[in-house]
C-alpha cells in the first residue's frame, strides 16, 4: 500500500514553495522521517521528511514545480527497498549501450546518478565550468555537492584536464567555436523575493548613502593580541563582526531614529537592536537575525555568526529566524569589495555595508602613514533619518571600533 508525501506546513503565511531537488529517488530505500525532497520557499530551504520507511515511488511533482502546502509530491511504497536496489545497476547499462550505438553524441548534460542528485543551480553551474560531477567531493550536508565545491574543482581542472581526456578534445574544439550560447533558467523562489523586496524598498523608501572610514589599527592589534586565547576559552575565531555590530548597538542607542522603522503614519522606536547579518548561502545571500544582539557578549555574537554560517551552507536555518530585525549589517569586503551603497532590507530604516581592508597613506599628527583603513557605508531612509543623525551614527561607530576600549565603557 502506497503512503501519499504531502508538502508539509511551511511557517506561517508561507502558502506555497518550489520544489528544489528531489534527494531520493525511484526504487530507492527510504527510512522513516529520511529527508526526501528540498522546498524553497520565500526565505529558506525546506526539508521534507518520509513520513512512513519504504521504498521511493513516484515523483508526482518535477523539479522546478510550484506546490501548494498540503499537496501531493510523491508516494512511498511498502517495502524494505531489498527488491528494488538492482534496479538502477539496470539502467545504468541502457545508457552505455546508447552510447555505444551513438559515440558521436555530444555530452552536454552531466549524467548518471552524480547528476540526478544535483540542486539546479549546482547542476547549472557544472554545466557552466564543464565539470564531471562524479569527480567533486561535496561538503553540503550529508555529503551534497554545493555550488562552492563545483567552482573550486572547476579551479584545479586545468592541471588534470589534459590527462583525463586528450581524445575528444579535437572534436570539441569546433563546437566551441561554432557558435554562442544561451541559457534561460528560472529564477529560484528565493531570487524572487529578494528581486521583489530590494524593488519595493526603492520604490517606497527615499534612499540616501551617506559615507565614512575607519582605522581598523586598534582592532587588528587587539584580534591579533587575544584571537588565541579566546578561540580555547569559547571554542569560536575572534573576528571583525563581532566589534561591528557590538559597536553599532552602541550607536543605535545614541541614534534611535537608525533603529527605528515607519509603520503607516507613525514612528516605531525599538530598545532593543535586533542585528540582520548577512551570511553566504548556496541559493544566495540570507539575512538571519541576531536577536536582543545589545544584550550580547562580542563571544556571543561570534558563536551567533558562527552557527548561522554553518547552518546557511546546509540549509538548515529556520524561517523564524529570518524574521523581523531593526537594523542590517551586510559584509561585502569578504568579496573583496572596496564600497558599495547597499539597499535597505524593509521595514527596517537603516542598513551598514562594510568593506575590504587595505593599507591606504593616511595624516595622523602632520605626518603621512600607512594605515590598515576601511569604507563604511550606511543607507538610510530619508524620510525617518536625516543627514545629521546618520553622519553623527557613522561617527560614533568609527569611535567606538578606532578605540574598543570605548565598548567596555559604553562612551
Amino acid at each position: 500500500m502506497a503512503t501519499e508525501i504531502l508538502v508539509p506546513v511551511l511557517g506561517e503565511s508561507i502558502t506555497e514553495a518550489t520544489l528544489g531537488e528531489w534527494l531520493k529517488q525511484t526504487g530507492e530505500a527510504v527510512a522513516a522521517d529520511e529527508p526526501i525532497a528540498s522546498l524553497e520557499t520565500d526565505k529558506v530551504s525546506v526539508e521534507v521528511p518520509a513520513p512512513v520507511a519504504g521504498v521511493m515511488g513516484a515523483h508526482a511533482v518535477a523539479v522546478g514545480d510550484t506546490v501548494n502546502v498540503g499537496a501531493l509530491i510523491g508516494t512511498i511504497e511498502a517495502g524494505d527497498g531489498a527488491a528494488a536496489a538492482p534496479a538502477p545497476a539496470a539502467k545504468a547499462e541502457a545508457p552505455a549501450a546508447t552510447a555505444q550505438q551513438a559515440p558521436a553524441a555530444p555530452a552536454a548534460e552531466p549524467a548518471g546518478e552524480a547528476a540526478a542528485a544535483l540542486s539546479p543551480a549546482v547542476r547549472r553551474a557544472v554545466l557552466e565550468h564543464g565539470v564531471d560531477p562524479a569527480t567533486i567531493t561535496g561538503t553540503g550536508r550529508d555529503g551534497r555537492i554545493t555550488k562552492e565545491d563545483v567552482v573550486a574543482a572547476a579551479s584545479s581542472k586545468p592541471a588534470t584536464a589534459p590527462a583525463a581526456a586528450p581524445a575528444p578534445a579535437p572534436a570539441a574544439a569546433p563546437a566551441a567555436t561554432g557558435g554562442r550560447k544561451e541559457e534561460r533558467v528560472r529564477m529560484t523562489r528565493l531570487r524572487q523575493t529578494v528581486a521583489r523586496r530590494l524593488k519595493d524598498a526603492q520604490n517606497t523608501a527615499a534612499l540616501l548613502t551617506t559615507f565614512n572610514d575607519v582605522d581598523m589599527t586598534a582592532v587588528i592589534e587587539a584580534r591579533t593580541k587575544y584571537k588565541d586565547l579566546f578561540e580555547k576559552k569559547h571554542g569560536v575565531r575572534l573576528g571583525f563582526m563581532g566589534f561591528f555590530v557590538k559597536a553599532a548597538c552602541m550607536a543605535l542607542k545614541d541614534i534611535p531614529a537608525v533603529n527605528g522603522q515607519i509603520d503607516g503614519d507613525e514612528i516605531v522606536y525599538h530598545d532593543y537592536a535586533d542585528i540582520s547579518v548577512a551570511v553566504s548561502a548556496p541559493q544566495g545571500l540570507v539575512v538571519p537575525v541576531i536577536r536582543d544582539a545589545d544584550q550580547m557578549s562580542v563571544a556571543q555574537v561570534e558563536k551567533t555568526i558562527g552557527d548561522f554560517g554553518k547552518r546557511a551552507k546546509d540549509g538548515t536555518l529556520k524561517m523564524e529566524e529570518m524574521k523581523g530585525g531593526t537594523f542590517t549589517i551586510s559584509n561585502g569586503g569578504v568579496f573583496g569589495s572596496l564600497m558599495s551603497t547597499p539597499i535597505i532590507n524593509p521595514p527596517q530604516s537603516a542598513v551598514l555595508g562594510l568593506h575590504r581592508i587595505e593599507d591606504r597613506p593616511v595624516v595622523r599628527d602632520g605626518q603621512i602613514v600607512i594605515r590598515p583603513m576601511m569604507y563604511l557605508a550606511l543607507s538610510y531612509d530619508h524620510r525617518l533619518i536625516d543627514g545629521r543623525e546618520a553622519v553623527t551614527f557613522l561617527v560614533a561607530l568609527k569611535n567606538a571600533i578606532e578605540d574598543p576600549t570605548r565598548l567596555l565603557i559604553d562612551l
